[in-house]
Parts: structure tokens; C-alpha cells; sequence
């Protein structure tokens, strides 16, 4: 008695699975770098206009501060009074010494408001600051 039969092999066919598998991670992967890419220029803040303004690439890890014409600072989309957003940017000197400040003021901000937001960088040692202009068309 014969019981081995000859077994044909199956025909290779296309797996849809490890298809869709690839397809979902890619689809994670963009929307989760989409996320932390977006830059703090979608808020309501209209930086004026400088005819030697230009667009710069954004680095990684950079502060921006985003001041809006009531006067209300915005740091990574959290409004923050002068004491928080002093002892934010404390934090922010004593792990990078070094690290730059983007001031984002919007055209109709009263002065005094940039001045404060100044004097806090000051006052957390952040001598690199610099101001946000958008390039005249």
C-alpha cells in the first residue's frame, strides 16, 4: 500500500495580508510624523511683513513663542501666564544651555507684551532669541 500520493505543491498566489499589514503601518508612520511636524504657524497670529524677511527651515526641537494681540503667550499650543512660562523656559536652559527662541508677535501687539516675553528669556539666561517676520509679496 501506497500512502504517499503525489501531492501537487500549491501554486503560489498573492497574500493580501501582509499587504494590508504594510499599508496600515505606513499609513501610522505618515500620520504620526504628519502630527509632529506641524509648526505653530496655524494659530491666529499674523507676523508682520519685512521686505528682507525669508523662510527658514525649521529645526528640530526649536521654542517658538507665539504672542497673540490680547497679549497671551502661546508655547506649544498651551496659553501660559509669565510665571509658567518662565519656569518652562528655566526648565528648557538648564537641559540645552544654548537653545534658540523664536518670538512669533502679532502685528497689533502692544510693545509691552514683547518686552515681557523678553525679560523672561532674560531672566531664564536665553540669549539666543530671534523674531519671526513674514517675506512681503
Amino acid at each position: 500500500m501506497n500512502f504517499r500520493g503525489s501531492i501537487q505543491p500549491a501554486a503560489p498566489g498573492f497574500q493580501i495580508a501582509p499587504m494590508v499589514d504594510i499599508v496600515f503601518l505606513l499609513l501610522i508612520f505618515f500620520l504620526v510624523t504628519w502630527n509632529f511636524s506641524r509648526n505653530e504657524t496655524e494659530l491666529e497670529v499674523k507676523v508682520p511683513k519685512a521686505r528682507e524677511g525669508k523662510e527658514t527651515r525649521r529645526a528640530v526641537g526649536e521654542v517658538i513663542l507665539n504672542i497673540k494681540s490680547d497679549g497671551t503667550v502661546v508655547m506649544n499650543r498651551r496659553s501660559m501666564d509669565s510665571a509658567a512660562l518662565l519656569e518652562t523656559l528655566t526648565k528648557i536652559v538648564s537641559l540645552y544651555p544654548d537653545q534658540a527662541v523664536i518670538l512669533r508677535a502679532d502685528e497689533s501687539t502692544d510693545y509691552r507684551h514683547v518686552v515681557d516675553v523678553l525679560d523672561a528669556c532674560r531672566r531664564a539666561n536665553i540669549w539666543n532669541v530671534a523674531f519671526a517676520t513674514s517675506r512681503q509679496q
